[in-house]
């Protein structure tokens, strides 16, 4: 198979590393031919090219390979590569949440596959494993963390006691963070994670501006240290659930037992659980980013191309409607005194509030959160997971 990588910045090198230089026999009859990168990078390699056009009217090229991030002009490319009948395989959680029904037409259409394992959960066979999966059971319910970054933060503050910002110019220095780190610590990337993680599980596509996502910009070390002794740990999960002709999902904080499974997953490492109607849960773990993990998804799908087996027609039959079912306690830290009849207890340290709910909804605590008018709030779920 003859393979077109679009972007050459960390994963691409990595996708090229593993097909040019590992041995197992899957890899032999695969060859990177052509890669686009910018005009001044043509010196790296010989094969690379600026224009898209060397690569969607190549008739010689199977698969192209987008690692390029972003909207456009990745939408614009891989929609031209399906149409040239290329199958494409992504990274790119944005663009794949966004246009993943279209893009699924359009593979079909053509007589193609576009595989988008390496976009949710960096390494970690997640999208293969909710396929799975979903061959004998029915899956309506999947949480864990997503985020690679974001653990990476809340993991360093809760071990060695630094400061938010401390940490996360460590986690731009080591690479896990970009310089706009917004996508990770206000939740889109986790967004789109649940978005396409939900395609996948329950057969429909969710809008991720109906649910609530709340992210940990505000947290502080005083934060940390408070939950800490209430027996807590605090990480970034995002999650979504199914109940019939409805689900509900969130983004957000959670709240863990210091002796549950979330609450030790450290470093930049992730973990997913699905629950399965026989299986019970079921929970992968494993890098959540990086080069060669993330590269060893990508390359997985190339992979999978070849093998007729492992083929899964994407069905976006159920229409789903969001609907606030669940009832869960959160605690609200924020700076303004808020009486409300669905906080139980309040706790005053320093110069903060935290508020701890009763079981409310979704769309009260909404409402809550706005009531504080505190652009510095900072939101929690205390978690109640099965499994």
């Amino acid at each position: 198979m003859k393979i077109a990588i679009l972007g050459y910045g960390t994963i691409g090198t990595g996708v090229y590393e593993i097909i040019q230089q590992y041995t197992a026999s899957d890899l032999q009859d695969l060859e990177v031919v052509k890669v686009l990168d910018l005009p001044q990078n043509k010196d790296k390699l010989d094969i690379i090219t600026s224009d898209i056009n060397d690569i969607v009217l190549d008739p010689q090229i199977d698969c192209v390979v987008e690692v390029m991030g972003g909207i456009h002009p990745a939408y614009e490319f891989i929609s031209a590569a399906l149409t040239n009948k290329k199958h494409v395989v992504t990274a790119n959680k944005a663009v794949v949440a966004a246009h993943i029904e279209e893009f699924t037409a359009l593979a079909n259409k053509n007589g193609v596959r576009f595989l988008f394992e390496a976009s949710t959960g960096g390494g970690i066979p997640w999208i293969a494993s909710l396929k799975k999966a979903k061959r004998i059971d029915d899956i309506h319910h999947f949480y864990g963390i997503f985020n690679g970054t974001g653990n990476y933060i809340l993991d360093a503050m809760t071990r060695q006691g630094k400061d938010f910002d401390v940490v996360l110019k460590k986690a731009q220095e080591l690479g896990y963070a970009e310089a706009d780190p917004s996508a990770d610590i206000d939740g889109y990337d986790v967004q789109n994670k649940v978005v396409i993680s939900s395609a996948v599980a329950f057969n429909a596509l969710v809008d991720m501006k109906e649910f609530l996502c709340y992210g940990i910009r505000n947290i502080t070390k005083a934060d940390i240290e408070y939950f800490k002794n209430l027996g807590f740990t605090i990480k970034y999960i995002g999650e979504a659930t199914m109940n019939q002709n409805h689900y509900e999902a969130f983004v957000m904080p959670n709240l863990f037992d210091q002796s549950a499974v979330e609450a030790n997953i450290n470093s930049n490492f992730n973990i997913a659980t699905l629950n399965g109607q026989s299986i019970g849960p079921l929970k992968f773990y494993g890098q959540g980013a990086g080069k060669l993990p993330t590269a060893n998804a990508i390359v997985q799908d190339v992979i999978d191309i070849e093998c007729p087996h492992t083929a899964y027609n994407l069905d976006f039959s159920n229409q789903l409607t969001y609907k606030a079912v669940q009832k869960n306690a959160f605690v609200i830290r924020t700076n303004t005194k808020v009486e409300d009849v669905n906080i139980n207890k309040v706790e005053e340290v320093a110069s903060n509030y935290y508020l701890h709910t009763k079981e409310i909804d979704a769309d009260a605590l909404r409402e809550l959160v706005d009531k504080c008018n505190d652009k510095g709030v900072f939101v929690a779920k205390v978690a109640k997971f099965e499994g």
